[in-house]
């Protein structure tokens, strides 16, 4: 009789404990579908810090020495020009030439009867990205030295860039997190709830682009959050 009592003992403990150990269960998976999902959003304009500017000369011509001497001449121009105007050298690379022959190419329409035509790019890569935007406007004076520089195309269009992410990432972060718990807040307040903690949280990837056509120097800078969290009671 007493054996028969201390195995229902037992086994009376062991339901009580099950009993707790699926209630605790059970309300960790109630808890577990209470969850606000939300987004942050942290958003900055900035000025590019970096410019590549390629400056085209292009010519034309029948006899490649007369061209080449043009094309030295024009690229000299272009070179004091900009040191001129403060261009670091460094910052100027030698002109690369491209030079199509009319006759080695099938599909080429005829240019005027003239065989060669020769686009020499020098390229200025510098952080004076005011300075650049000064002399585009200035590109003028070497037409008195008989130099026309292009018109950018696609392949040759100037290039504003940002490269200081690093130091205002950790801040948008911040801001946009901070968005996001105000959402969750605000959700959490409308229904009864009460916030809990961050179940899971997703950074995002940082976007950089031109703010609008017109100004590309000027560049929008983006980050999206995304934040679950646990709503309580």
């Amino acid at each position: 009789m007493r054996k028969f009592k201390t195995e229902a003992l037992i086994i009376g403990i062991a339901l009580i404990v099950m009993g707790m150990s699926i209630g605790s269960g059970l309300k960790s998976i109630a808890q577990g579908d209470r969850i606000v999902s939300v987004r942050g959003l942290a958003e900055r304009e900035v000025m590019a810090d970096h410019v590549i500017w390629p400056v085209v000369y292009k010519t034309t011509g029948n006899n490649l020495q007369a061209i080449y001497a043009d094309v030295n001449k024009a690229n000299a121009s272009i070179a004091a020009f900009l040191k001129k105007h403060g261009i670091k050298e460094a910052d100027i690379s030698e002109p690369a030439l491209q030079i199509l022959d009319k006759q080695a190419e099938r599909y080429v329409s005829d240019n005027n009867g003239q065989r060669y035509t020769v686009t020499s790019v020098t390229i200025v890569a510098t952080e004076q990205v005011d300075l650049v935007r000064q002399l585009l406007a200035q590109t003028g004076e070497l037409l008195k030295e008989g130099v026309a520089i292009s018109a950018n195309d696609y392949e040759t269009r100037i290039q504003y860039e940002f490269t200081g992410l690093n130091k205002i990432k950790p801040e948008m972060i911040e801001e946009a997190t901070r968005n996001a718990r105000e959402a969750a807040a605000k959700f959490a307040a409308d229904s009864g709830s009460e916030l809990g903690k961050i179940q899971t949280a997703n950074q995002g990837l940082f976007s950089i682009n031109d703010r609008d056509s017109y100004s590309p120097h000027i560049k929008n800078v983006r980050v999206v959050t995304s934040v679950n969290y646990f709503l309580e009671n």
